[in-house]
């Protein structure tokens, strides 16, 4: 079952989210924190693929605050264009409180765990989740800018996992080496690296989409969140 639903932020205001839920009782929630395109057609499918294999999937649009219901295409120029301002408006700390608020609703519905998934920003916000918030495992795809938030990393006490692509755009080989420099010995994080993928490889649909490393990412991610959900 699929539906739009209403969560109650931490600051009394009301979230638009999708959800998608699994035909019989949820094993564990998680939370799918969308890229820069909103919660576009990509996002919806990974709530149903996640409803599929039992968990209920929530999907906050964390873009509401600047207009609800953002849903871009990146293979578009003019869409890509969009998402990109709309990155520069964005509030990443407010994001983390709407997240924050999204797993408090997904408590709410019952279960026991609740984990985290992101993509791009998400991928980025999925970091911050991990260090500000008692989600109970994350995970981060071509997650950007973490070389900035390595000061945050004492604050992660549960299991984050990070995909990381080795030709990122938007990830540089240095930020590449901070993140191993600074998170390889972190008890509680793991780092895959794919190499020769570009951003975007795990996409649900068009050109940046990488079907090997997507497949494999995809895998250890059903794995990690299995181990620390079911």
């Amino acid at each position: 079952m699929t539906d739009t639903i209403s969560i109650s932020t931490l600051d009394g205001n009301d979230m638009p989210a999708y959800r998608a839920a699994p035909a019989g009782t949820p094993k564990a929630a998680i939370i799918v924190i969308q890229e820069i395109f909103g919660v576009n057609a990509g996002i919806r499918r990974k709530c149903d693929t996640l409803a599929e294999a039992g968990y209920l999937a929530i999907a906050p649009d964390l873009f509401w605050r600047i207009k609800p219901g953002i849903s871009l295409d990146p293979d578009i120029a003019p869409e890509m264009e969009r998402a990109l301002s709309l990155l520069g408006q964005f509030d990443q700390d407010q994001g983390i409180r709407d997240i924050e608020a999204a797993i408090r609703f997904a408590r709410s519905a019952g279960v026991t765990k609740v984990g985290a998934v992101g993509y791009c920003l998400g991928g980025r916000l999925a970091y911050m989740t991990a260090a500000r918030t008692d989600i109970d495992v994350s995970v981060g795809y071509y997650a950007v800018g973490i070389d900035g938030l390595l000061g945050e990393k004492h604050a992660i006490a549960r299991p984050l996992m990070l995909h990381i692509a080795g030709e990122d755009g938007f990830v540089n080989k240095a930020t590449q080496a901070a993140m191993h420099a600074g998170l390889d010995d972190h008890p509680k994080v793991t780092l895959h690296d794919y190499p020769g993928e570009d951003h975007g490889f795990a996409t649900e649909f068009g050109k940046r989409r990488s079907d090997a490393a997507a497949t494999l990412a995809d895998e250890r991610t059903a794995a990690f969140f299995a181990e620390h959900l079911d």
